[in-house]
């Protein structure tokens, strides 16, 4: 299945989806209240923090969640084995990407991101409804393990043997700033991939072929093992769907760089 829709496709299957709604920012506020405020009409509000991550700590700040807690939460929104499942934040995909991953992951093959987000929805001149939604509960079993991850170890190897992607900010990448964990810079050897290049101004993704141009001039190409990493696993997710579009597979690192410096023993790398 392809991994966009774009908003006028998503309004003639609206009635026949599962729409999630997943904004999230990573300092807040709180996705629900935009939800509150308005959303594509049957869309369900899904947590990032909580029901798209495990509780911070052992794995990073957004470790993977337990399958259990996973199935658990699909199923309150509604998913179900074959449900068209399609997810959403504000534009640019950076939470919705990471819904993507996880169903992926977790064996749903039909799940779509919409591309743009409910600023593409509301520029087409679609409605908007503030209702909470909460449907019956779907039948949805979590199947982990049906989109390749690696380890801190993994990443290291693939820095050197491969090609490891870090999806952060220049900045945060170089070591200038780090306004969320507590070192700065980057795994020696990865190389600087922001997730902003991979969308246009629109927040819609750019076209494949041009993706492909991106990350081929970073040597990430379907002929080189790939990871990608990012602060907690989250832009990270984004990247590899923008990969995905290019024709490129890679693996996620899920804990990512709040994984990496946990262990004072993993080295750090400052600079371009």
């Amino acid at each position: 299945m392809r991994p966009l829709i774009d908003a006028r496709s998503l309004a003639r299957v609206r009635a026949d989806a599962v729409i999630l709604d997943v904004r999230w920012r990573l300092a807040g506020p709180p996705g629900r209240e935009s939800y509150r405020a308005g959303h594509v009409p049957g869309a369900v509000f899904v947590d990032l923090d909580t029901e798209l991550a495990g509780p911070p700590g052992r794995g990073g700040r957004h470790p993977l969640p337990a399958p259990e807690a996973f199935q658990e939460a699909m199923r309150r929104a509604g998913v179900s084995r074959g449900s068209l499942v399609v997810v959403y934040d504000d534009a640019d995909a950076t939470s919705a990407a990471r819904a993507w991953w996880c169903l992926r992951y977790f064996g749903h093959e039909r799940v779509r991101v919409l591309d743009g987000g409910l600023n593409a929805w509301t520029r087409a001149g679609l409605p908007v409804e503030t209702d909470e939604r909460h449907p019956a509960p779907g039948d949805f079993t979590a199947r982990p393990g049906c989109l390749p991850v690696v380890d801190a170890d993994g990443a290291a190897v693939l820095a050197k043997a491969g090609v490891l992607l870090d999806a952060r900010a220049a900045e945060r990448f170089r070591g200038e700033v780090e306004p969320v964990d507590p070192v700065a810079g980057h795994i020696p050897g990865a190389v600087n991939a922001p997730t902003w290049a991979n969308v246009g101004g629109d927040g819609r993704f750019l076209a494949p072929g041009v993706l492909r141009e991106r990350f081929a001039a970073l040597g990430a190409t379907d002929a080189a093992d790939i990871a990608v990493y990012c602060g907690s696993g989250v832009t990270a997710a984004h990247e590899v769907l923008a990969l995905t579009l290019a024709g490129v597979p890679a693996a996620l690192y899920p804990g990512s760089w709040s994984d990496w410096v946990r262990d004072p023993a993993h080295p750090v790398a400052t600079g371009g």
